[in-house]
C-alpha cells in the first residue's frame, strides 16, 4: 500500500500533466486528470489531500472545478496553477473557490514540490483539528461533571464543618458569625494567634458566598518587603524596576470577581497602608510603573495575630484603614480555650496524616491523650498537628503512646501535673520550670514530682527503665511515686 500524500493533477494539456506529475511523484502519490469531468472521476473513486488545477481548460475552468470541490470535499486543499498574474482573476478565485495557494506559469520542480508539501501538511493539520474538536464536544459534558465534583469537593473541604470542633466550642461563635458575614459582600477582618485556622476561616467564608466560583487567592504580607508586595498586589509593567523582565498581572487583577486574603495585614508598613487604603476606597488598582488604572472587583479578607486596635492606638495602623478592612471583625480562639477541641481534632489530624503518609495506626493511647488535652498547645493547630506527625513517624506499634511525645510537651505536662495545674493551665516555659513562690522544700518537692512525671512516661512506666536512669533503686522509686500520686492510667499494664 503507498503510504505517500495523495494528490491529484488537472490539466487539459497532457504534457503539462506529464512534466507535473514527474515532479511531484518523487514525494506524493499523484493521480492525474486531463480535465474537470475526469478530475471529479478520480474525486469520488479515490482520497485526495490536495489538487493542483489549470485555470484555463475548455468546458470548466478550474476556478468553477475548485469552487465544486469546495462545496463537495472542503477538506481537499485546491492550488490553482496559471500563466495569467490578473490580480482581479485571482481575487475571484480566492473568493469563490477558496484558493489555497496560486502558481504562476512557468513554475519551478522547487516551487511546485514546496507547495505540495505546505498543502498536504495544512490538510493534516485540518483533520488533527477537526478530531480533537470533535474529541473535546464529545469529553464537554463528563469535563463539565467533573468540574461540578471538583467544585463541590472543594466547597465541602472548605465549609465551616470543616473546621473541627466540639459541640461546646468557642469555636462555634465565631464560625457562627463568620457564616452570616459570608453572605454580605463586606470585608471581614480575621484576629487570632499564629496556628489557629485564620485561613481556613477565610475559605470557608469565600466558598459560602455567592463568589464561590470565583477564585480564592492568599498572600502573606509580612513575609514579602513593600516594594515587592506593591507589585505582588497590584502588578508591574515591564521595565518598570530591575527584574521586571514582562509585564505581570497582580493578586488583586487575578482575583477578579473572587475573593483576596491579605494574611499579616497588621505586618504592612505606614507607606504601604496608604496604598491600600486608596485602593478599598476606589476600587482602583495601578500597576507600578503604568500610566493608567483599571478597576478590579475583589472582595478582601484580612488576617493577623496582631490586635490591630491596638495598632491604631499605638500610631502603627492608620485608623481609616482599619474600619475599611473590618466592617466585621472575628477572633479565632487559641486552642487552649478549646481544650474540648483537643480530643477531636487529635483524632481528625491522625486520620488525615495516616492516609497522606500511608501509616494506619488504631489511635492514641489514653495517657498520650491525656497528655495532649493537659498541654497548652502555645503553638495552637499548627503545633498538635506536627506533635501528631512526629508520633506517627515514631510509632512501631498500632496506638500512639505519650512516650511518643516530643520532650517539649513532657516538661509542660509534667510540669503542670507537679504543680497541680491539671488543667492544663499554661506554664511560662517548654522546659524543666521553677516554682517562684512557695518554701524551699515545696519548690524542691514539685520539681522532683515532675522530673518523675516526664521520665515515667518517657519510659512507658518501665519501673526498672526509669529507675536506672534517675539512679534509684525500684524500691526507691516505687515509693517516690506513691508519695506524689503518680499513676498509670487504670487499665495499663505497668512493667516492674
Amino acid at each position: 500500500m503507498n503510504d505517500l500524500p495523495p494528490i491529484l493533477v488537472v490539466d487539459d494539456e497532457p504534457r503539462s500533466v506529464e512534466v507535473m506529475a514527474r515532479v511531484l511523484r518523487e514525494e506524493f502519490d499523484v493521480h492525474v486528470a486531463n480535465g474537470a469531468e475526469a478530475a471529479l472521476a478520480v474525486l469520488n473513486a479515490h482520497w485526495i489531500q490536495a489538487i493542483f488545477c489549470d485555470q484555463r481548460m475548455p468546458g470548466m475552468t478550474g476556478v468553477k472545478l475548485l469552487a465544486d470541490v469546495r462545496q463537495r470535499w472542503p477538506d481537499i486543499v485546491r492550488i490553482i496553477v496559471t500563466g495569467y498574474t490578473d490580480p482581479d482573476d485571482m481575487i475571484e478565485a480566492i473568493n469563490e473557490a477558496g484558493i489555497y495557494q496560486y502558481i504562476t506559469k512557468p513554475w519551478h520542480p522547487d516551487q511546485l514540490l514546496l507547495a505540495a508539501r505546505n498543502a498536504t501538511q495544512l490538510f493534516a493539520m485540518q483533520r488533527e483539528h477537526d478530531r480533537l474538536s470533535l474529541e473535546l464536544r464529545l469529553a464537554r459534558p463528563a469535563v463539565e461533571k467533573r468540574l461540578v465534583r471538583e467544585r463541590a469537593l472543594v466547597r465541602e473541604t472548605y465549609h465551616f464543618e470543616a473546621l473541627v470542633r466540639t459541640q461546646g466550642s468557642p469555636l462555634n461563635e465565631t464560625c457562627h458569625q463568620a457564616a452570616k458575614a459570608a453572605t454580605f459582600d463586606i470585608p471581614v477582618l480575621i484576629q487570632g494567634e499564629t496556628g489557629t485556622g485564620k485561613e481556613l476561616l477565610a475559605r470557608a467564608i469565600h466558598y459560602a458566598s455567592q463568589r464561590a466560583s470565583g477564585p480564592f487567592l492568599a498572600v502573606n504580607c509580612g513575609a514579602i518587603p513593600d516594594t515587592l508586595l506593591e507589585s505582588e498586589l497590584f502588578g508591574h509593567k515591564k521595565g518598570s524596576f530591575t527584574g521586571a523582565h514582562a509585564n505581570r498581572r497582580g493578586l488583586l487583577e487575578e482575583a477578579d470577581g473572587g475573593t483576596l486574603l491579605l494574611d499579616e495585614i497588621g505586618d504592612i508598613s505606614p507607606a504601604f497602608q496608604v496604598k491600600l487604603l486608596r485602593f478599598l476606597q476606589e476600587g482602583e488598582i495601578r500597576a507600578v510603573g503604568a500610566n493608567e488604572s483599571r478597576r478590579a472587583d475583589v472582595r478582601i479578607l484580612s488576617a493577623t495575630h496582631r490586635d490591630l486596635r491596638e495598632e491604631v492606638r499605638a500610631g502603627r495602623f492608620r485608623e481609616d484603614l482599619y474600619f475599611r478592612l473590618a466592617a466585621m471583625a472575628l477572633t479565632m480562639p487559641p486552642l487552649r480555650k478549646r481544650p474540648g477541641d483537643v480530643r477531636v481534632l487529635a483524632d481528625h489530624l491522625l486520620d488525615t496524616l495516616s492516609a497522606r503518609h500511608g501509616r494506619r495506626v488504631h489511635g492514641f493511647t489514653a495517657e498520650a491523650m491525656t497528655c495532649l488535652m493537659d498541654y497548652d498547645w502555645p503553638g495552637n493547630v499548627r503545633e498538635l498537628q506536627n506533635e501528631v506527625l512526629r508520633m506517627l513517624v515514631l510509632t512501631e506499634g498500632d496506638l500512639l503512646g505519650a512516650d511518643l511525645l516530643s520532650p517539649g510537651v513532657l516538661h509542660r505536662v509534667a510540669g503542670a501535673r507537679a504543680s497541680g495545674h491539671a488543667d492544663g493551665e499554661a506554664m511560662e516555659s517548654p522546659t524543666l520550670s521553677t516554682p517562684e513562690s512557695g518554701p524551699l522544700q515545696e519548690r524542691i518537692e514539685r520539681i522532683e514530682a515532675q522530673i518523675l512525671m516526664e521520665t515515667i512516661v518517657r519510659c512507658r512506666w518501665n519501673k526498672s527503665r526509669a529507675a536506672k536512669e534517675l539512679g534509684l533503686s525500684r524500691v526507691g522509686l516505687r515509693a517516690k511515686l506513691e508519695r506524689y500520686g503518680i499513676a498509670p492510667d487504670a487499665g495499663r499494664e505497668t512493667i516492674q
